[in-house]
């Protein structure tokens, strides 16, 4: 007995330590490492570094090397200040930061495995492809290859100004995060064939400004065909731009040059002299976000949905119940003064938004404001997608409202956040035991059926698999959708009448009545 368990000993530590044989890529030959039936290959380049002169441009092709590079440990964080997520430990920077990594099931390379490749959030002021809560490990033993991209973020990714705009061949700038993005979404395809992936079996998925860069990607002629399926969580961009002027071109390349006067910079040569550290100091009006152009996006994604030009593929998004605890400190919340903490905030709203939510008690305030929040920031704009895309699209689109509430320790960074923004990212990569909460049966449960929708709908289009609960197709406004929660099943969409609302209000900004 002792024999059998001492070689049963040596063959799985000969698996976990086993030399994964080098693999050819654009640029030469890297060699990943083996982990217990996988091989994980970190900090891939795909793109030169974004560096001197190629700062503010488009992302150039990878540098070619010889010899084989190691691909075992992560590449920096691109540069930026703070971090994506409370609680996350800051993440090493550095402008040279274009890389991937890459879970795969230890196959032959003519396996030909879907692949879900995440695209990170962090309000597109931060974030990092390598933050432990997203590395693919649970994800790919479930049968996918999973890739993790970085992407230029904050004025290194979203800035615009009219020297860029004048010196690039598609009269734009602004929107280098996102050709990042669309860089290693083309690397995806021409590369991932080598470590056992389906270059025709692409899912691009994100989380917060991730989700809202899918929806965008979504939208965008540049990334047409690089893709086969979209996952957003919690994030889009379908508000009227007549409320966040700030995202025209124009508009963009005015805080552009705001921003290089706020650096004593009088050119984009002098910005790009700059050391990083220093750019890092400089003041964005209206912080870092995507533009409206004629080269990446050319037309808002809440027209090319509703116009049906948008890659019209299988749609997995949703929202989570209390997406503002998060944000908020509900304590600080009383009836007297909830309209005009709301208008310090956002400014002046229309009236009937008040009356959707009722604030005669503090009580009543506070969960009010939760639910204003999370439907003015996240719910609307995933409900909006989801009937824009039933709408005008042939594909499915599978709908879902996370409502569980993780057990974030009293005395932690999360206490209270309940089922908030980032609260279903432990479950989803089924990373639960990143964290030492105590965690019951019933979050493991939930980790492995959420964990496997999501495999299931990489691998297929359908989320719905065996010993699952029936994942219902969304139809009309009202859904159905699935309730994700201590219980798993369909449901209507929750809170549509205020949703409703909203679109009445966007829509008579626009000047014009859509779908």
């Amino acid at each position: 007995m002792r024999v059998a368990l001492w070689l049963l000993f040596t063959l799985s530590l000969t698996v976990v330590t086993a030399r994964a044989e080098p693999v050819a890529v654009e640029g030469g030959l890297i060699e990943g490492a083996n982990d217990g039936g996988l091989t994980a290959y970190k900090g891939v380049p795909f793109a030169a570094p974004p560096v001197g002169d190629l700062r503010w441009r488009e992302p150039q092709p990878v540098v070619p090397w010889s010899g084989v590079r190691p691909a075992k440990q992560f590449a920096p964080a691109c540069m930026q200040r703070g971090v994506s997520m409370p609680g996350e430990a800051p993440p090493a920077i550095s402008e040279d930061c274009l890389y991937v990594n890459i879970w795969a099931p230890a196959h032959s390379s003519a396996a030909r495995l879907p692949v879900l490749v995440w695209i990170y959030g962090g309000g597109f002021s931060n974030g990092s492809a390598s933050m432990p809560l997203y590395w693919g490990d649970k994800l790919a033993r479930k049968g996918i290859v999973v890739v993790t991209v970085a992407y230029r973020v904050g004025a290194f990714g979203f800035l615009a100004h009219p020297e860029l705009t004048h010196e690039s061949p598609h009269a734009t700038s602004g929107n280098y995060g996102l050709l990042d993005q669309i860089a290693a979404l083309r690397w995806v395809k021409n590369n991932i064939a080598a470590v056992g992936g389906d270059p025709t079996r692409v899912t691009i998925a994100g989380q917060s400004a991730g989700s809202t860069s899918v929806c965008i990607l979504a939208a965008s002629p540049l990334a047409r065909g690089l893709f086969e399926g979209v996952i957003g969580e919690s994030g889009g961009f379908f508000e009227p731009v007549q409320i966040a002027p700030g995202y025209i071109l124009a508009n963009a390349e005015r805080e552009g040059a705001a921003f290089a006067q706020s650096l004593g910079a009088s050119s984009i040569a002098a910005l790009r002299s700059l050391p990083a550290a220093k750019v890092l100091e400089g003041k964005m009006p209206s912080g870092a976000h995507p533009v409206i152009d004629p080269y990446v996006l050319p037309a808002t994604p809440y027209d090319a949905f509703a116009t049906g030009r948008q890659s019209d593929v299988p749609t997995l998004i949703g929202a989570n119940a209390e997406e503002a605890r998060a944000f908020l400190d509900v304590s600080s919340i009383h009836a007297a003064t909830y309209g005009a903490d709301i208008e310090k905030m956002f400014g002046k709203l229309p009236p009937q938004l008040y009356e959707q939510y009722p604030h005669t008690t503090d009580a009543d305030a506070r969960q009010s404001r939760i639910e204003f929040e999370t439907d003015l920031r996240f719910r609307w704009n995933m409900w909006t997608w989801a009937r824009l895309q039933s709408a005008t699209g042939k594909s499915k689109v599978f709908f879902y409202s996370f409502d569980h509430a993780p057990p974030f320790p009293s005395n932690s960074v999360r206490a209270g956040w309940g089922a908030s923004h980032f609260a279903e990212l432990w479950y989803v990569f089924d990373h639960l035991d990143q964290e030492p909460y105590r965690w019951t049966q019933a979050d493991r449960r939930l980790a492995d059926a959420m964990s496997s929708y999501w495999v299931n709908f990489v691998r297929t289009g359908n989320p719905n698999g065996n010993g699952l609960a029936q994942w219902p197709e969304f139809k009309t406004e009202d859904g159905p959708g699935l309730e994700l929660g201590d219980q798993i099943g369909s449901a209507a969409v929750a809170r549509t009448g205020n949703l409703r609302v909203f679109s009445a209000i966007y829509d008579q900004l626009r000047g014009a009545s859509h779908p």
